[in-house]
């Protein structure tokens, strides 16, 4: 007599579940696409002022490529930083003194570098009004907030 109720629930808890993943998993397909840095609403906390960057995100069932490039110009000098990881969800790429790892928890995308032992994590989001967030946690560094749109 049981036995039916407590099917009935498991059922239900487990079509709940499978439904509760496929939307969270159709939000990450938000963040797909190329975005463009929004210098003067971005937060560099003291930090090299970048004067132009790009993000493209592309998650394809699982598989997230991330390409980054940002210039910096200062007094002396004029600076590029171009970074890119195509791997499977939570797959840590190594090489010799460098390893990342991209994975997502909740609606974020976080992305782990670690380089010469110096940890660095990446956090992408989308705000309510359409504008990716990339909040830069370095050790040793103020948490840098930066700004992007839709190219």
């Amino acid at each position: 007599m049981w036995r039916q109720p407590c099917r009935d629930f498991l059922r239900g808890a487990a079509a709940l579940a499978i439904f509760a993943g496929c939307t969270l998993a159709s939000n990450h397909h938000h963040l797909n696409g190329s975005w463009q840095l929004i210098p003067a609403r971005s937060e560099f906390h003291g930090e090299s002022v970048i004067q132009s960057g790009t993000v493209t995100i592309d998650d394809r069932q699982g598989n997230i490529y991330i390409s980054r490039n940002f210039s910096y110009d200062g007094a002396n000098q004029s600076t590029t930083s171009t970074f890119s990881t195509d791997a499977r969800e939570r797959t840590s790429i190594k090489e010799p003194g460098f390893k990342t790892k991209t994975q997502w928890k909740g609606d974020v995308l976080e992305v782990t570098t670690t380089r010469d032992g110096a940890t660095i994590v990446e956090r992408y989001s989308l705000r309510g009004d359409g504008t990716m967030v990339l909040m830069i946690d370095r050790p040793g560094h103020t948490l840098e907030t930066l700004l992007f749109q839709r190219q």
